[in-house]
């Protein structure tokens, strides 16, 4: 990392504020959605809900597989699309929807039923299949910690960034002449590490953080099947600037 942009690093981080790990999330909660999707507002509705109840950490993956309805979605991504077809063989189905969402990497549920949602995250707690394996995280000097307690099996660490909030003016397509704010909008997901099961510190390069305009960032501890796909989240924290999510 060179000098200039440790400097503009730090000076960044000073005046939004510090970065805070949030504590003790009750679940993550995944959406897949699309503005070019007819029925995926009313789901973006129920995830600014999610996000406003400050429990949960609500990412939004928007999928590209739509775009041909005459609205390329200016948030999408195929590595978002490729996420949801990897849950969707973890789960063993033959086929992907908007909106969805994942809850733990374990189940799905319709994007836009909020009880439902809010009903499968209970649930898993009370299964023990809710975040069991705590994780903590900080920027410190010029450097990013993550702490990961024990607990069983093995997982993989993954850094998951995102936009705190983007305002769209959607041109075309199913959802023409509407004006929609997106939360949460994932930009970049990437493997920093690895878990066994045993208590683990992690200390990387803060420059894991220079992502342009970045926002915020979930940390996590997700296990993957045997051919690499995600699946089970066992732990997870979030860190952004300014204040938690």
């Amino acid at each position: 990392m060179s000098a200039r942009f440790l400097i503009s690093l730090i000076a960044g981080v000073a005046l939004a504020g510090p970065l805070f790990a949030q504590d003790a999330p009750k679940g993550v909660v995944e959406l897949f959605t699309a503005q070019g999707c007819s029925s995926c507002p009313p789901a973006d509705a129920a995830f600014r809900k999610l996000v406003e109840r400050g429990d949960v950490i609500a990412l939004a993956y928007h999928v590209d597989y739509w775009n041909y309805l005459g609205w390329a979605d200016t948030l999408s991504s195929k590595e978002n699309t490729e996420r949801q077809y990897g849950y969707a063989r973890t789960m063993g189905r033959s086929n992907v929807y908007t909106p969805q969402v994942v809850v733990n990497g374990r189940d799905h549920v319709a994007g836009a039923d909020l009880n439902g949602i809010t009903s499968k995250l209970d649930s898993f707690v009370t299964e023990g299949k809710g975040l069991t394996v705590p994780v903590n995280a900080r920027i410190k000097d010029d450097e990013l910690e993550i702490k990961i307690g024990a607990g069983p099996g093995k997982a993989n660490v993954v850094m998951v960034y995102f936009d705190r909030e983007k305002t769209i003016d959607v041109e075309k397509g199913e959802n023409s002449g509407q004006k929609i704010a997106y939360l949460n909008s994932v930009t970049d997901v990437e493997t920093v590490g690895m878990w066994d099961g045993k208590e683990t510190s992690l200390t990387l390069p803060a420059n894991v953080m220079q992502k342009p305009d970045l926002e915020g960032c979930a940390i996590l501890l997700q296990s993957s099947t045997v051919d690499g796909t995600p699946s089970a989240i066992l732990g997870a924290t979030v860190i952004m600037a300014g204040k938690n999510i």
